[in-house]
């Protein structure tokens, strides 16, 4: 049976969706956040050299990254099941889940990571910078680049209900997470097929089981 080492508000939600919508029995152990610097405690070390959450074992295989992981998953036990079958669908499906990781979510994390340059300790003398350092940065790169990403989504999905095309895949089980992360970044007048879609994400039933098992994510 498939163990998942789910880390608490992680990327881990994605693969418990994907079991739950194969109907692939697994069991889960959960890991709590570092409360000070909120990483992944050494106990997942012990599991992946890396400290990696997700990361899945299966009849002593051990994987790790989100991608990989849908993908071992599909190919053992999907039977065809939330894949893309067409070649044009085949061609969204490659580029949707590799730019999850690839493009969207560096972004995500750097806007994350600046975000918290204000409350970390130093200096009362260096604040001031700090803050500017990080107003300068969020300013002009950070903000435009997530404007991009955005307007490209949107694009998208206003000519599909699925990233995919009309019907669900890992593809849209890959980019759930920065885009549920994103929610509050969204202007539903400006991102309203991209709000739509999330409903949609929302009433799937293996999307609901995973929320019952791990929890809602955090947004960023």
């Amino acid at each position: 049976m498939i163990i998942i080492h789910h880390l608490e508000q992680s990327r881990s939600q994605r693969i418990v969706w994907l079991l739950e919508a194969l109907g692939v029995p697994y069991q889960i152990k959960t890991y709590s956040r570092d409360p000070n610097t909120k990483l992944a405690p050494p106990e997942l070390k012990r599991v992946h050299p890396l400290g990696k959450a997700p990361v899945i074992e299966d009849e002593g295989t051990v994987i790790a990254e989100s991608g990989a992981i849908i993908e071992y998953i599909l190919e053992k036990y999907g039977n065809g099941r939330l894949a893309p079958q067409t070649p044009e669908q085949k061609g969204h499906y490659r580029y949707w889940m590799h730019y999850a990781e690839g493009s969207l979510m560096p972004i995500l994390v750097m806007s994350l990571i600046f975000s918290k340059i204000p409350e970390a300790p130093m200096p009362f003398f260096v604040r001031p910078l700090a803050k500017k350092l990080m107003k300068g940065v969020t300013d002009q790169f950070i903000a435009p680049q997530l404007r991009d990403h955005l307007a490209m989504i949107e694009h998208h999905l206003a000519a599909h209900d699925w990233l995919c095309g009309d019907t669900l895949t890992a593809a849209d089980i890959q980019m759930s997470f920065p885009l549920i992360a994103m929610r509050p970044r969204l202007d539903p007048q400006q991102h309203g097929h991209i709000v739509a879609y999330l409903e949609r994400i929302e009433q799937q039933p293996g999307y609901q089981s995973a929320l019952c098992v791990v929890g809602p994510l955090k947004t960023l």
